[in-house]
Formats: structure tokens, C-alpha cells, sequence
């Protein structure tokens, strides 16, 4: 599918209303599409329990030869949106060139934390074993998210691997590493939100396994570039951890850059705040991915 016109977002939807009080907005205004996108929806990446997982690709015209990686989760539910819906929402991206890869993961409620944490592993080894097929450089890869997605970008970021070359399956010998990351508001530190009782489902698992899915617990000089962009309103994910997650980084001497919005809440919903955002968000990813 070519898209030729599209419809400009700045990142968006309500995921859910009281029970799971994560939320991305989305608004919509006309514009005309500077880089046509050929949309290739539902590929398999993995499956599990008679299910697929799966990713839709969104490949610029003109390609630039890094690749997006943006993260389907808020509340760490996975919605299904398609490929012309995403590409109104991620025209800022594949408009420069960056080829664009939006990953599911196993959604919450029937899957937890670990579960998605494990899914979005393997998405990038899929992604990286099929660069070629793509376009794309496989060492050129950043990802994105907000919120929960926020939290899986750097699970990605500061958890990867090189694979395991003894792996029976071929994807699991290729590494997961990203070399970018940005995260809106996102939850480093699930410590103290793992309980059986907790209105997001994702979060009733094992507390003991709460560290291991904690990015606050796994940051090293090794780690690649990281953007963190947090509301100082934010009553879902309080700012303090954005704010403790720039610090460790800092001190580790990880390239970092942070960014406060003043009157944001969870979401980046006013215009001028979205523009900033989808403006550093860019930027950033043109620094650390050798697209300026």
C-alpha cells in the first residue's frame, strides 16, 4: 500500500479509562505525506499458545537505512492498530527516511510483565536476522514508547544481548541490542508495584521478579543513547522516574538527554507540547542512528 496523503498525529489514544489509567493521545490534521510508505502488516515474529506474535513494518519510500522500533503497549495491553492508523502517527519518522517497525507483545491481561519483556527480546532478534529483507542496517536500530512502551524501550536498551550462539532456534543467536533509546513517561522502578492486587493486571506477578524487570536496576556505561521525556503532572507515573533514571545514567557516564514539561500530565496532549516532543524525538534518533 502507498500512502500518499496521510494524517499528522501527535501520538495518541486512550488506552483504557479508570481500571488502567495509562494514556497516549492522538490528534489528527490534515498534511500532505513527504515521504510515500509501503505498509507490510502482521508479520510473525514468534509464537505461543497456538498464537502469533507480531509486528507491522512501515517502510519509507526513501529510505535512510536506520529503523524505528516503536512499542504497541500501554498499561502493557497491546492493542492491534493498523498500518494506516499507524502511519498518521508516525509520519514525523518515516517522513525522514527512518523505516518503521511497531511490535506487539503478549497482551495484559492474560500476559504479564516478563511475558512482554520476553516477546519485545524477540522481536528485535527477529527484526535484526531480517534486515536485509527490510532495508534496513541492523546496527542501526532505536526504539520508542510511552508509558508501559516507555518501559520496554529500556528494558531493551539496558537488558539486551548478544544471543546465544548454542540456541536451537536460529533467532535467539542473534542479539537483541538497540543502539537509541526514547521513552515517554516511563516506569523504571516496579519494585513497590508488584502485588497481587494491583489494577494492572501485568503487575501480579511474582514481587521477586520485580528487580529483574526494573530498568532503574540495569544501567552500565555500555548502554546506548537514551531520551527521557516526563510531565511534571504526571499522577500515573510520577516524574521522579524519569528523573532517577536520567541521574543513574549520568553517573554510569551513559549519554543521556532529559526532558521536563512543565504542566504535562501523562500524556503530551497540548500541541505545543506533542510538537516538542515529535521534534526531539526525531532529533534525537537522527544524532544516534547516522540519519542527519
Amino acid at each position: 500500500m502507498k500512502r500518499r496523503n496521510s494524517l499528522k498525529s501527535l501520538i495518541a489514544k486512550h488506552y483504557l479509562v479508570s481500571t488502567i489509567a495509562t494514556i497516549c493521545l492522538l490528534t489528527l490534521v490534515f498534511t500532505q505525506a513527504a515521504n510515500a510508505v509501503e505498509v507490510e502488516e502482521d508479520v510473525i515474529y514468534g509464537k505461543k499458545d497456538g498464537m502469533a506474535l507480531i509486528y507491522h513494518v512501515l517502510t519509507p519510500e526513501e529510505q535512510n537505512g536506520a529503523a524505528v522500533l516503536l512499542m504497541l503497549s500501554g498499561g502493557w495491553y497491546s492493542y492491534l492498530i493498523d498500518g494506516e492508523v499507524l502511519a498518521t502517527f508516525t509520519d514525523f519518522l518515516t517522513d525522514e527516511g527512518f523505516t518503521l517497525i511497531a511490535v506487539n507483545h503478549g497482551s495484559s491481561s492474560r500476559y504479564q510483565v516478563p511475558d512482554a519483556v520476553r516477546d519485545v527480546r524477540r522481536a528485535v532478534r527477529h527484526i535484526r536476522a531480517n534486515a536485509d529483507r527490510f532495508g534496513i542496517d541492523g546496527d542501526r536500530i532505536g526504539v520508542y514508547g510511552a508509558s508501559a512502551g516507555g518501559h520496554l524501550s529500556l528494558m531493551l536498551g539496558l537488558t539486551s544481548d548478544e544471543g546465544d550462539a548454542e540456541a536451537a532456534d536460529p533467532i535467539n543467536q542473534v542479539s537483541n541490542r538497540v543502539q537509541a533509546v526514547v521513552a515517554y513517561f516511563p516506569p523504571v522502578d516496579l519494585k513497590d508495584w508488584v502485588n497481587s492486587e494491583s489494577e494492572y493486571p501485568a503487575l501480579r506477578f511474582d514481587a521477586e521478579l520485580a528487580p529483574a524487570n526494573s530498568p532503574i536496576e540495569f544501567v552500565t556505561e555500555d548502554d546506548p543513547p537514551i531520551l527521557l521525556i516526563h510531565g511534571d503532572q504526571d499522577e500515573v507515573v510520577p516524574v521522579n522516574h524519569s528523573q532517577r533514571m536520567h541521574a543513574a545514567l549520568q553517573e554510569a557516564g551513559v549519554t543521556t538527554e532529559y526532558i521536563e514539561i512543565e504542566g504535562a500530565g501523562h500524556s503530551f496532549g497540548a500541541p505545543d507540547h506533542s510538537e516538542r516532543v515529535e521534534k526531539a524525538t526525531l532529533d534525537f534518533f537522527k544524532k544516534h542512528l547516522g540519519a542527519e
